[in-house]
């Protein structure tokens, strides 16, 4: 079983940066993917980025394009988002994931609040 935590979420202001981080804990085999998803009251979760289990390959939303920063440190089975130039629209509960060919792992998520 896998375990997710994300931390580095909090309030900032407009135009500032924040590193999310995601550790996992646990034994698990075949991940396929590692991805960052948000959410809104009243909205679905959305992807913001993804990148493969070997690294070789990274997606974005495109309301994050030039933003924002995925990366992974296997050895310490961490992955990364590094936010830049946050908006207000940016404010959301930030979700990391991990999934295989049949199973999809969440952390608990870390509130991101950006004021103007």
């Amino acid at each position: 079983q896998l375990s997710l935590v994300e931390s580095g979420g909090g309030l900032v202001q407009a135009g500032d940066s924040l590193r999310l981080t995601c550790a996992a804990s646990g034994r698990i085999k075949s991940i396929i993917s590692l991805g960052w998803f948000r959410q809104v009251p009243g909205k679905a979760r959305e992807l913001i980025s993804a990148i493969t289990w070997r690294g070789d390959e990274t997606h974005y939303a495109d309301s994050v394009k030039g933003r924002f920063s995925i990366s992974r440190d296997s050895a310490k089975r961490t992955v990364y988002l590094q936010m830049s130039s946050l908006k207000p629209e940016d404010t959301a509960v930030y979700y990391c994931n991990h999934r295989t060919a049949t199973l999809t792992y969440w952390g608990q998520g870390t509130q991101v609040t950006v004021s103007s």
